[in-house]
């Protein structure tokens, strides 16, 4: 059974993106501002002003079948609503003639929407897998790594400047900050970093709702290639002999093979999405930041005169630019949540960075202030029992990446025209051209 064949793949499109991309270019004829959201490219580039058109609409907008939340108390309590659950995760809910279809059509290769994938699945699969690698991302754990990280922020800086005045912000620093840390907390090979962060480009496509053919068949042969990678890591940790602590994928195979805590589609799943999530939130994180706080110098300024700000700017950039700005739940029963009723198998799309602005929870929300003292109230982690296992890494790659950048280069400034990756869910930069003015002073 060739599941990489046209046919097959093509009908997995369809059933995965093609009936999502049909209704959301018909809803955006109809003027439908959440279908626009998902169509039109001026919006995915700057959606701020749509989401506040959502929010004078209604709490939830229609979006065709599915129901759009933008509210922050609404979000906060559906993501943490045992009555809703992620869509791989919930049963029964499946017509029957999709259900046949997608037999016919077959698995894709393990990826990050699809389950047994953590993303996809509900307690207790969830809970089981989620356990397995907690440990690795403790905020003990994260302290630990925080002096590493220094030393690769420094390296990295290293060869910036000594490539010359101009250099690109993201794949020369805040991609490979992120793709470092985590290959070495997997035991992946670092010099492998490069290609790690091609297949996750192709892997972030898998994220994105009505992607086009040509999108998803780059994303399936970039997953298919990880996860065939990954098993061959697997086969080479093995003939090597795992040791309990020297790296997750240790920790992973010894699970797999002595404690039989995982399958191997498990075990494939958990370790391909740790290694793309590893660096994808931390990328954007940074480059975000990077953009904000050169157009906004006098936030930089507050930064440069008290360093002790640079957790709360983090939060801030968090809060403000969301680097994944939205998820989905759907029902698995008729349920009443923050006031609203939603009926059993309602799939609900919560537009974090709507709700990360939302000026009920923050004050004055569509400006930049990294003073705010509430900041780390924001959704860019989701909340409940899907919250960002490695936020406390993300946060602290952020802080560590950013201050040493700024202290290396306190003029950097971006030239030309920064490229805004394509995606809805994932929001961030791919290219941003940037000239170094190096500094004189010694790091604060």
């Amino acid at each position: 059974m060739d599941l990489t064949s046209s046919p097959r793949r093509r009908l997995r499109w369809a059933l995965r993106h093609g009936i999502v991309r049909f209704g959301a270019r018909r809803g955006a004829r109809a003027g439908n501002l959440a279908a626009r959201l998902m169509t039109e490219p001026a919006l995915v580039a700057d959606p701020f002003p749509a989401y506040e058109q959502m929010r004078a609409q209604s709490r939830f907008v229609p979006n065709g079948p599915v129901w759009v939340a933008h509210d922050h108390d609404l979000c906060t309590a559906i993501l943490r609503s045992s009555d809703f659950g992620v869509i791989g995760g919930h049963d029964g809910q499946t017509p029957p003639l999709l259900t046949r279809l997608a037999l016919l059509a077959g698995p894709g290769p393990v990826g990050p929407v699809e389950p047994p994938s953590m993303l996809a699945v509900d307690a207790p699969d969830h809970t089981r897998m989620r356990k397995l690698v907690t440990r690795a991302f403790t905020a003990r754990a994260v302290a630990q790594l925080r002096e590493r990280t220094a030393q690769i922020a420094a390296e990295l800086l290293d060869t910036m400047a000594a490539k010359g005045d101009a250099a690109d912000l993201v794949a020369d620093y805040a991609s490979l900050l992120p793709a470092t840390v985590i290959a070495e907390m997997l035991g992946a090979p670092v010099e492998m970093r490069g290609q790690f962060l091609a297949w996750g480009a192709g892997a972030a496509l898998s994220i994105d709702p009505g992607v086009t053919y040509s999108e998803f068949r780059r994303s399936e042969a970039d997953l298919r290639a990880l996860d065939t990678w990954m098993r061959g890591h697997f086969d080479n940790v093995r003939r090597r002999g795992p040791v309990p602590g020297q790296d997750i994928l240790s920790d992973l195979v010894l699970a797999r093979d002595e404690k039989g805590a995982l399958t191997d589609t498990e075990l494939a799943s958990v370790a391909v999405l740790l290694l793309a999530a590893g660096f994808e939130t931390t990328v954007n994180l940074i480059g975000n930041a990077v953009m904000l706080l050169t157009t906004h110098t006098e936030q930089l300024a507050l930064l440069q005169a008290d360093p002790g700000l640079w957790p709360q700017a983090v939060s801030e950039v968090l809060r403000y630019e969301s680097p994944v700005q939205r998820t989905a739940r759907v029902a698995h029963r008729d349920t009443v949540v923050a006031g609203e009723h939603v009926p059993a198998g309602q799939l609900v799309i919560m537009v974090l960075g709507a709700a990360n602005r939302d000026p009920a929870v923050f004050a004055d929300a569509q400006r930049f202030d990294v003073t705010r003292v509430d900041a780390g109230a924001h959704l860019a982690f989701s909340s409940g029992a899907h919250y960002c296992l490695g936020a406390g890494l993300a946060e602290m790659e952020g802080e560590v990446a950013l201050k040493a950048l700024f202290d290396r280069f306190p003029d950097i400034t971006p030239v030309g025209v920064p490229h805004r990756r394509p995606t809805r869910v994932l929001r961030g930069y791919d290219a941003m051209p940037v000239r170094l003015t190096a500094s004189v002073r010694e790091p604060a």
